[in-house]
């Protein structure tokens, strides 16, 4: 089981052990005190650390963080990070997002199309440590492409993959393996792993920059 990051911890929520950060709640999870929990069947990301993936993720980073929606993960992730750029496309969540922003100085929500990062580079510090991203579109594997140039060079990519968006006709794990191979003309592949115990038909994947 790998390390979880400084402002991670596993405690006691309604009598059972699960992930929590500090944080005002955002989603109606449960609380124990100033901690919330991190619900992994929400959240891919929590779905990969509770799965023991290698994230890399230590806590303090600075974080751009695409497909935010409107706040589940991302404001978790902001409880533990260091400075992090939510970029979500969408209006309706994004108001969720100023809302979970409020509570959260080093949480940074932009109204923008990840798949333009053109239209956010202005905003967003170049050498940032890790790119998370939850973006249902078709060619997930390019949106990364294209995000790469904000990410340090021992930065990583922190992928959830929903083979649906890519083509709801076509086996997972083909889609998978296509992402894959797309991904790796700018990325390494350290890990993958489906994450079907908390999500249907999608992959996680940890990457750094070739």
């Amino acid at each position: 089981m790998s390390e979880l990051p400084d402002g991670v911890e596993r405690r006691q929520f309604d009598g059972t052990e699960r992930l929590g950060t500090r944080g005002e709640p955002v989603y109606g999870e449960p609380t124990d005190g100033a901690w919330r929990a991190w619900n992994p069947n929400r959240s891919k990301l929590g779905a990969m650390l509770e799965l023991g993936m290698e994230t890399g993720l230590v806590g303090g980073e600075t974080v751009l963080y695409l497909g935010a929606a409107s706040g589940t993960t991302v404001s978790h992730v902001a409880d533990f990070a260091g400075p992090t750029y939510a970029v979500e496309f969408a209006a309706r969540p994004a108001r969720d997002l100023l809302e979970a922003a409020e509570s959260r100085p080093r949480l940074f929500p932009l109204l923008k199309d990840a798949r333009k990062p053109e239209s956010y580079a202005h905003v967003v510090e170049s050498d940032v440590d890790v790119i998370v991203q939850d973006v249902a579109t078709r060619g997930q594997a390019r949106v990364a492409l294209e995000n790469a140039p904000f990410l340090a060079d021992d930065g990583r990519l922190l992928l959830a993959v929903k083979s649906r968006s890519e083509n709801v006709t076509r086996d997972p794990n083909d889609v998978f393996e296509d992402v894959r191979d797309e991904l790796e003309s700018g990325y390494e592949v350290l890990e993958s792993r489906r994450l079907e115990e908390y999500h249907a038909d999608h992959l996680g994947i940890v990457a750094r920059p070739k």
